[in-house]
């Protein structure tokens, strides 16, 4: 920052001055070079007419024509070297080339929109331009709906030429980064499925009937008629219905056996029965 000092303040140490320091300094004498300077300091500054600026800009023949002894102006220190104290009327950049790096982070004033970006002024010798593309994240149409001439703005220095005099600048980087739109679709998907799951029937699965074998074999069937029996008493209906089937199968086994038999067996044991008969 630029520091005002008066010749009538204390004096200023020569190790204490800085490059581009401000001063009001009073002519003290003046020669066909340029003018010494009482600035405050050890010892007086030294203004080369080089560094002298008129009052409408015109070319210096003389100066006696910018300056008179005991007049004040206001002097930069440009240099300081070997003890001596080199002064300029000449307002230094806030921003020489040899002070510029990439990454660095500036404000500056908006001076000019164009279609493609912006002209700031950030004290350099040439505006910094923000290309539309540098904006912002997001889709920037026209740089006025961003911004406007007089506008303050924060950007970072993204790349620069000193031959070229050029100086790219970059709002966008100083922002955060949004978050990807694939992301997005996947949280989205995700929670519609779960929408739909919630609000999806929930369907009971049906409980299966253990079997020990297929259905319809009749092993299969007399096991629920016996799992049945067991979880109920059967009443005197159905222990007599059993009865009456139990001697029904036993009739049939017994006519199974019978009509198994050999022929010829039969035929003695007819024989037999008639010769019983007729003894008697």
């Amino acid at each position: 920052m630029e520091q005002n000092t008066t010749a009538e303040t204390n004096r200023v140490s020569i190790s204490e001055l800085k490059q581009k320091m401000k001063f009001t300094g009073k002519v003290i004498k003046t020669t066909l070079a340029g003018a010494a300077i009482d600035i405050g300091a050890e010892r007086p500054g030294v203004l080369h007419v080089s560094q002298m600026i008129s009052p409408n800009n015109e070319p210096i023949h003389s100066v006696i024509d910018v300056l008179n002894e005991g007049q004040e102006i206001e002097v930069w220190v440009k240099r300081v070297r070997d003890e001596r104290i080199e002064l300029t009327m000449i307002k230094p950049l806030g921003l020489e080339w040899r002070e510029i790096k990439t990454g660095m982070v500036i404000k500056g004033i908006v001076v000019r929109l164009e279609t493609f970006g912006a002209f700031v002024e950030i004290g350099a010798e040439r505006p910094g331009l923000i290309h539309i593309s540098e904006m912002a994240h997001g889709y920037v149409r026209t740089p006025s709906e961003v911004m406007k001439e007089g506008d303050e703005i924060e950007a970072e220095i993204i790349d620069f030429n000193r031959k070229k005099k050029q100086i790219k600048l970059s709002m966008k980087a100083l922002q955060p980064e949004p978050v990807k739109e694939e992301r997005m679709d996947i949280e989205k998907t995700s929670f519609n499925e779960d929408f739909a799951q919630k609000d999806r029937p929930v369907r009971k699965k049906k409980e299966k009937k253990s079997r020990r074998k297929e259905d319809g074999s009749f092993d299969g069937i007399a096991f629920d008629i016996n799992k049945e029996a067991e979880e109920e008493e059967p009443t005197a209906m159905e222990l007599a219905l059993r009865a009456a089937m139990e001697k029904a199968n036993a009739k049939k086994q017994d006519s199974k056996k019978k009509v198994g038999k050999n022929p010829s067996a039969s035929q003695d044991e007819i024989l037999t029965r008639t010769l019983d008969q007729k003894a008697s």
